[in-house]
């Protein structure tokens, strides 16, 4: 891959790219968006994000030295690493640091493959397709529950320090169930996610992949 001064992020507005949008917005880095939207099925922007990731998913980012990343974990600890100012993650050897690993893990292992197969469901099973679809939305509502009794006092998922997590929140919370659910069933989430669109770098990311939903959310706040 070429060598570029910024990074470059394979983008569909509203996806996981958004997380890492996010992410590069907190390192204050020079980034590139290449968008791809449509890469989900045959055509010409699923071939192009399949040159530099045969998984054909995202996020995809490419550093600017060319080496290609994938996995928005593995993203996260290489942003974290390479930007330690941003905050994304406890620092190694602090006592916050083991309980940030083992949920982000966890966000990535557990909720985040309830999309995958719960979107795409005819992908994966021949018949009944709807029912592999509810069983992972109710799946995923039972996670984010557990999720939910885990959140520690201080405005972010872990406590008053900021993190990597806090972008997870901000961005999947508008995905299904939706910040609606949030607030009826996961209301430390939902805090954190409403906390998050008010920062001024996460929401200008949450502005531009959700338009819609962060609008009315802020008209919602001021009374509109």
């Amino acid at each position: 891959m070429q060598r570029s001064s910024s990074y470059r992020v394979f983008s569909v507005a509203g996806w996981g790219s958004a997380l890492v949008e996010a992410m590069l917005a907190l390192c204050a880095a020079p980034v590139q968006l290449e968008e791809v939207k449509g890469f989900d099925r045959p055509g010409a922007a699923r071939e192009r994000l399949l040159r530099v990731n045969p998984l054909g998913q995202i996020p995809t980012l490419l550093l600017p030295d060319g080496t290609v990343m994938t996995e928005s974990a593995a993203i996260a600890l290489l942003l974290a690493e390479y930007h330690p100012q941003a905050g994304l993650a406890p620092a190694p050897g602090t006592p916050l640091r083991p309980v940030f690993l083992r949920r982000l893990i966890w966000i990535v292992t557990n909720i985040y493959p309830t999309f995958t197969y719960g979107y795409y469901p005819e992908r994966w099973v021949s018949a009944d397709a709807q029912a592999l679809k509810s069983a992972t939305d109710t799946h995923r509502e039972r996670l984010w529950q557990e999720f939910e009794t885990d959140v520690r006092e201080g405005g972010w998922a872990l406590g008053p320090q900021f993190s990597a997590l806090d972008v997870y929140i901000a961005v999947m919370t508008h995905w299904s169930p939706g910040r609606a659910w949030f607030a009826a069933h996961c209301p430390r989430l939902r805090a954190i996610a409403d906390r998050a669109d008010a920062h001024p770098l996460i929401g200008a990311v949450l502005r531009r992949n959700f338009p819609g939903a962060v609008r009315k959310h802020a008209e919602d706040l001021n009374g509109g």
